[in-house]
């Protein structure tokens, strides 16, 4: 296990009246912001690597982002993405992967073939995941979902040598557990639906993932996400 803790002071958020970094200067910089899950999933790989002195955050406004942004740096215009070595690569999937074959740190993938097919069948199912769980927004989640968390709660059997999807921390745990934080903290609070509940080894799972100080330093904001996805899901279908 990983053992950085670094309490990072946070850099502000860029908004449309905010003036770039100096681009493509040899600086890594990761572009991000703090609240969105696919954000997160490469920032825990990076924390959890110890690269927080070789990849300087900036955060970017969604809502109201700088121009320069996708002027001059990425014309796809989304977040996250890595400015590296002269080039500007993005998708979340793309970049976990990326970071974590091109940068020092503990590997996050382990060489067991059947861990690596294993890890390869779960994050391919991950979209599937997603949608599922917030298409099932829309009508009752506790019915509609459970089969959902159900899928995590088997696949978190798989094997024994540690609580995570693959025993040890992996490129799966970053990829799923922005989605799980949400989704817990949502059904939770709105429709008094705890995903743990008859799932002891997602209970397991919640409880150690949140000793990981590389994720623990990026988790979201409770209320401010239950504000959110209430605007975006329930006011809308409601």
């Amino acid at each position: 296990m990983a053992a950085y803790n670094v309490e990072e002071v946070l850099p502000p958020v860029l908004d449309s009246t905010s003036e770039s970094p100096p681009l493509f200067d040899g600086t890594t910089r990761l572009y991000l912001n703090y609240e969105c899950p696919f954000c997160q999933r490469v920032w825990i790989v990076r924390n959890y690597k110890g690269l927080h002195d070789k990849i300087k955050l900036i955060a970017i406004h969604l809502r109201n982002k700088p121009g320069w942004y996708k002027e001059k740096l990425y014309p796809e215009n989304k977040v996250p993405s890595l400015e590296h070595n002269g080039k500007v690569i993005g998708e979340s999937l793309d970049l976990i992967k990326y970071l974590d074959s091109n940068f020092e740190g503990p590997a996050l993938l382990p060489d067991a073939p059947a861990k690596q097919n294993f890890a390869e069948e779960l994050v391919a199912n991950c979209g599937t995941f997603i949608n599922n769980v917030f298409t099932s927004f829309k009508g009752d989640p506790v019915k509609e979902a459970g089969g959902e968390f159900d899928y995590l709660e088997t696949a978190l059997g798989k094997f024994d040598d540690g609580p995570f999807f693959l025993g040890h921390f992996s490129q799966v745990d970053t990829v799923y557990v922005p989605f799980i934080e949400r989704f817990h903290i949502f059904l939770q609070e709105v429709w008094k639906y705890d995903i743990t509940s008859g799932r002891p080894k997602l209970a397991a799972y919640v409880e150690e993932i949140n000793k990981i100080d590389a994720y623990k330093n990026t988790k979201c904001n409770p209320k401010a996400l239950v504000e959110l996805y209430t605007s975006w899901y329930l006011a809308k279908w409601n």
